[in-house]
């Protein structure tokens, strides 16, 4: 398990349920989970996806798997409005999972980049799911960001960040592979699609929106890597004053392609 880039802190919390928010109607226009009986959310984090789950799908049984033990308490907050529904909240390394019944649907998203071995996790998926399970997977290939103007604070801060979660042991680009990862695990009928933002001045609320998720997506990670002696707080504050300065540039654009799968055990 590679060390998560962005940390467990409160801010980072509240991040992750912003996130969701945003990113959701970009997300879930391919997730389909109807006919689902049980779906397993692997890295569930503090339930940010889990509540988006929940409220698409109000029939469906939901197993949350997360190894950080303050991720698993936040979750319980933030899912207790569900209380009649049935959740299972499952402190697990998700690499040794074990479950006490099979599951026919999988939910991954942004989990497998912070892994140093995303295979096994897609593994154990496949061992826990019925004979009829589907699992959709939603994941980064930050290579893909491109930005105008190009700013050069933003370009050093973005190739440092990226940089540093390789060193964690994770990957930025493992949307690239979701394919092979799920062939490997023994998945079948595995359908890939890019998902993203192609945002310029003739959407200037959008643009400015993701303008300002980035740069918590960013900074997010900032702590660690000025920790690491990579960076200063003042490169962190010239990469956030780049990003507001494509917000709003008469030309300024922001792109970004992530990497959907769906596949079925048999």
């Amino acid at each position: 398990m590679a060390k998560y880039i962005h940390g467990y802190i409160p801010e980072e919390q509240e991040r992750l349920l912003d996130q969701a928010g945003v990113l959701a109607p970009l997300i879930y226009p391919w997730i389909d989970f109807s006919d689902c009986k049980h779906v397993l959310e692997i890295g569930s984090g503090v339930g940010a996806q889990s509540h988006i789950l929940l409220s698409l799908y109000p029939e469906i049984e939901l197993s949350c798997v997360e190894i950080e033990k303050k991720q698993v308490k936040k979750a319980r907050e933030n899912l207790r409005q569900f209380i009649d529904r049935k959740i299972h909240f499952l402190n697990q390394d998700a690499s040794k999972l074990e479950l006490k019944k099979e599951v026919d649907g999988v939910f991954i998203c942004w989990v497998l980049e912070h892994l140093d071995d995303p295979a096994s996790v897609l593994t154990k998926a496949f061992e826990n799911m019925s004979i009829d399970g589907t699992v959709f997977v939603t994941e980064v290939f930050n290579s893909s960001f491109q930005f105008y103007p190009k700013l050069p604070s933003l370009q050093k801060y973005y190739q440092v960040y990226n940089q540093f979660q390789r060193d964690l042991g994770g990957d930025p680009d493992v949307g690239l592979r979701l394919g092979n990862l799920l062939k490997e695990a023994g998945f079948l009928d595995i359908e890939l699609q890019g998902g993203g933002f192609h945002l310029d001045q003739t959407q200037p609320e959008e643009l400015r929106k993701i303008a300002t998720y980035w740069k918590g997506l960013m900074k997010s990670g900032s702590e660690a890597i000025i920790e690491a002696g990579l960076i200063s707080r003042g490169e962190v504050l010239q990469m956030e004053q780049d990003l507001d300065q494509i917000a709003s540039h008469p030309e300024g654009v922001l792109y970004y392609q992530f990497i959907q799968a769906k596949a079925k055990k048999q």
